[in-house]
């Protein structure tokens, strides 16, 4: 008799995460036919395989659970004591969950003598490895056909995000993915004779390629591999391959990419290089040859408009605008380009350009770089200084910041990730924030039409404040990563009784009051009392001098009785002392500028330096107001949305739509070694080198696969508190919580992130004073609290939002989190770290 183990923790037949139909019995192995590590290995010699539903529309997985015989399990368990961690592996150990989706390629095959087979990719193991699940005697052919077809019309859901009753008997046949290589045994005594010699790693990227394109590999001498684009420093590597003799087939199928535009008439070609082009293929997870030899060609076609071709002799491959969206990334490490294009049905689409040297690289990146910088500034790249060129240049490229040591570990905490079930979140509250609502009468729709717009957390007291409409929401901070309701101010109104909907909110004089502003009209500002819910004064700021945004006075003002505060116009940098007769603005200490430099956030330290960006995406760094900038950052080209700079003024961090910016303002050699440049100027050849936070060109990728929109970021924000440096920076993107690790970010980690999705968009969020653990958030109709340990590493099964403990590998001894298990290490085909 057989017994599934720890039975209680299952999540099958629940009504989020229901099982859709099992196998019951048979053995799962991991097949290996081209890996010199072993062919075959045993995973659960007793299994039952099934298919259940996620708490996401469309999402299925596919699972496999160790079956143990009577009293194995209880045996086990004693062996296993109470220790938390060893019965968590252990119940990791018990269970194998992957997102059915197509890129699993799953198959069913039936032989005589064999039984029936079920086999899919293993997407984080080497080239060719397959998990296959040999059904036991006992299984009936008629329920593996049903399994099958389960498993087609899930992949259909997945794939088209509507129903499988929409799906013609066409439809289900693209899952039967019957161009694949047969099913290799599962345990045969030999390895089969395989042949072909691959001198390199390159040479197995390099035949990876769609069987429609007819490319070939030519007689051009060794190149560099292209590198995993986003893998972390901190995952394990694979060891170098040796030579050996393999045989890979080409894949037959993959997306197929947009139709090319016609190519607008060029007014002046800006650069034009050779290159090799690779596609990355959403189903594979990886990138693959398209052609061995194309021409990318970067043109001014007018009015501030600029277009990149890429085209071989045979065919035209590429025909896109060169704007932001498409997220460039060099490599020069791996000579490669990488980038993204966006169609006007939403779909999104990766490529990468690989040169044959870096001064073909550098060539191209000149003119790319013109085009982009010219398109969003509208200024000719021949007009900027030499310095300020490189510094652009320098931003986009895949760079290391090295002025901070390398360290060897991480912190503790980082070298286990805890895996929490995401269904339960405590801190979801009431969108309503009605003064009368009872714990138990939370509703989940809006009734009056508008939705949460801001976070102002609190640095006194332990409370949050959300601005809805003309409602502000109240949630104290309780434990356990969890927001209670606290009080609705439920009408925001002028003292002459005029009802506004505040377009920026800030907490004042020691978390007591709230300055307010009216979009309305930018010349007045209100202050509201909390202790009474209700604005008292109406303050004046200039009659001249609108006010875009306003910021403390330092960075812990709020917690004091500082009674002014900074604001900033267009063109001006000013403080507001409410204790003035009449306007406002303190004018001793105005700065004006003659010319409109489109001001658009402002910060400051907690010394009072102040940082200031503009929409033209430079940033100012002032020690005092009324005076002239101490240093001047030059615009990379997009308008900062935002800005936050750390409590010692080290860092300052700009968020524009596709990418942070994060500056060191400590200056590092020069008469001026030491201080930072809010003190001090940067000499002209040393600028502070910029840091580009963006996305990996393949997650912003699956992003819009999975949301059908490209990236806009949320103002960025550090982790702040007294005595608490500065270790994280969140932000967010659509329905993704986004949260960047602030050391891995400075040794230049790939991919220093991680995310967690939400089931709608992220309208706003910050972190709870004095900790990087606990980040409050605000959808368009739920305010809720998350605990740092529920953000994910992006991978496939994160980004589609799905709450399962999927292949997350533990960093412990021992055979689990090893390659021993089949789950973990990556494949040298692999072009993405992530198991996609």
């Amino acid at each position: 008799m057989f017994v599934l183990k720890n039975v209680g923790k299952l999540i099958f037949g629940s009504n989020s995460q229901e099982s859709m139909i099992e196998l019951p019995q048979g053995q799962l192995y991991l097949v290996r036919p081209l890996s010199p590590k072993g062919y075959s290995e045993l995973i659960f010699k007793d299994a039952t395989v099934g298919i259940r539903r996620t708490g996401q529309d469309f999402q299925y997985q596919l699972v496999v659970q160790r079956v143990y015989e009577e009293g194995e399990a209880e045996l086990l368990a004693d062996e296993e004591g109470e220790d938390a961690e060893i019965a968590a592996l252990a119940a990791e150990r018990d269970e194998k969950t992957f997102l059915l989706d197509e890129a699993l390629h799953f198959r069913v095959e039936t032989r005589e003598g064999s039984g029936k087979i079920l086999a899919w990719k293993d997407l984080s193991g080497d080239a060719g490895d397959l998990y296959e699940f040999v059904c036991d005697a006992s299984v009936q052919l008629m329920q593996v056909e049903a399994f099958e077809r389960i498993a087609k019309q899930c992949q259909y859901e997945r794939k088209y995000r509507k129903p499988h009753t929409t799906a013609s008997e066409a439809d289900l046949r693209q899952f039967e993915f019957e161009d694949e290589q047969p099913i290799p045994q599962a345990s045969p005594i030999h390895s089969p004779t395989i042949g072909r010699t691959f001198e390199s790693t390159d040479d197995m990227f390099s035949i990876k390629h769609s069987a429609n394109t007819g490319a070939k590999r030519d007689a051009t001498p060794r190149r560099a591999p292209v590198a995993p684009m986003n893998a972390s420093d901190d995952e394990p590597q694979p060891p170098e391959t040796p030579p050996q003799q393999r045989e890979v087939k080409a894949p037959t199928r993959d997306v197929a990419p947009p139709s090319v535009p016609a190519q607008p008439e060029p007014l002046e070609i800006l650069s034009m290089e050779l290159a090799e082009l690779h596609f990355y293929d959403h189903p594979s997870g990886s990138f693959v040859l398209k052609d061995t030899s194309v021409t990318a060609q970067v043109s001014d076609i007018g009015h501030w408009q600029y277009w990149m071709h890429v085209a071989s002799k045979d065919q035209e491959w590429i025909g896109i605008p060169v704007v932001a969206d498409v997220n460039p990334v060099f490599n020069f490490e791996f000579l490669s380009f990488i980038f993204n294009q966006f169609t006007d049905d939403g779909s999104a689409y990766s490529w990468l350009l690989r040169f044959k040297d870096q001064p073909t690289l550098e060539r191209f990146q000149e003119g790319f770089m013109r085009a982009l910088w010219e398109q969003l500034n509208e200024v000719k790249w021949t007009k900027v200084k030499d310095q300020e060129r490189q510094y652009v240049l320098d931003a986009f490229e895949d760079l290391k910041m090295d002025d901070v040591p390398e360290e060897g570990h991480e912190d503790e905490e980082e070298q286990e990730i805890e895996e929490v079930d995401d269904d339960e979140d405590p801190g979801a509250q009431s969108e309503h924030y009605d003064t009368d609502e009872e714990q138990d009468d939370l509703e989940t729709q809006p009734k009056d039409g508008a939705t949460n717009k801001s976070i102002s957390v609190g640095y006194k007291h332990d409370r949050s404040f959300v601005v809805r409409g003309s409602k502000i929401g109240v949630f104290k901070h309780a434990p356990n990563n969890h927001l209670e309701f606290s009080t609705n101010i439920s009408e925001v109104k002028t003292p002459s009784g005029t009802l506004f909907s505040p377009k920026k909110a800030m907490l004042h004089n020691e978390d007591r009051n709230m300055i307010l502003q009216n979009d309305t009209d930018s010349n007045k500002l209100y202050r509201m009392d909390l202790e009474y819910g209700k604005v008292v004064d109406e303050w004046n700021v200039h009659d001249d001098i609108p006010v875009v945004t306003f910021a403390p006075e330092n960075k812990f003002a709020q917690m004091t009785h500082e009674p002014t505060f900074l604001g900033v116009s267009h063109n001006s940098l000013f403080r507001v002392d409410p204790r003035l007769a009449g306007n406002k603005l303190v004018d001793s200490q105005l700065k004006q500028y003659a010319s409109k430099n489109d001001f658009s956030a402002i910060s400051t330290t907690e010394k009072g330096y102040v940082a200031v960006a503009s929409n033209k995406g430079d940033i100012r760094l002032f020690d005092r107001l009324g005076i002239n900038a101490k240093t001047h950052i030059p615009a990379l080209g997009e308008p900062i949305l935002g800005l936050d700079v750390s409590a010692d003024g080290r860092w300052v961090l700009g968020t524009c739509r596709t990418y942070l910016l994060l500056i060191d303002a400590m200056q590092k050699t020069g008469k001026n070694e030491g201080k930072l440049g809010f003190e001090k100027s940067f000499s002209a050849d040393a600028k502070p080198q910029p840091r580009r936070l963006a996305l990996t060109p393949e997650h912003v990728a699956q992003f819009a696969y999975e949301t059908g929109k490209p990236v806009t970021f949320t103002p960025a924000r550090f982790n702040t508190g007294h005595s608490h440096e500065e270790t994280s920076i969140i932000t967010a993107t659509g329905p993704y919580i986004i949260d960047w690790n602030l050391k891995k970010v400075i040794r230049g980690a790939k991919a220093p992130y991680t995310i967690k999705r939400y089931s709608d968009e992220v309208k706003a969020d910050d972190f709870k004073f004095g900790t990087d653990q606990n980040v409050i958030v605000a959808l368009p109709n739920e305010v809720n609290m998350v605990g740092k340990q529920q953000l994910k590493r992006p991978t496939r099964e994160s980004i589609a939002g799905l709450g399962a403990r999927l292949a997350t590998p533990r960093r412990s001894s021992g055979r689990i989190g090893t390659r021993e298990s089949g789950r973990y290490k990556l494949g040298k085909d692999d072009v993405v770290a992530s198991p996609y």
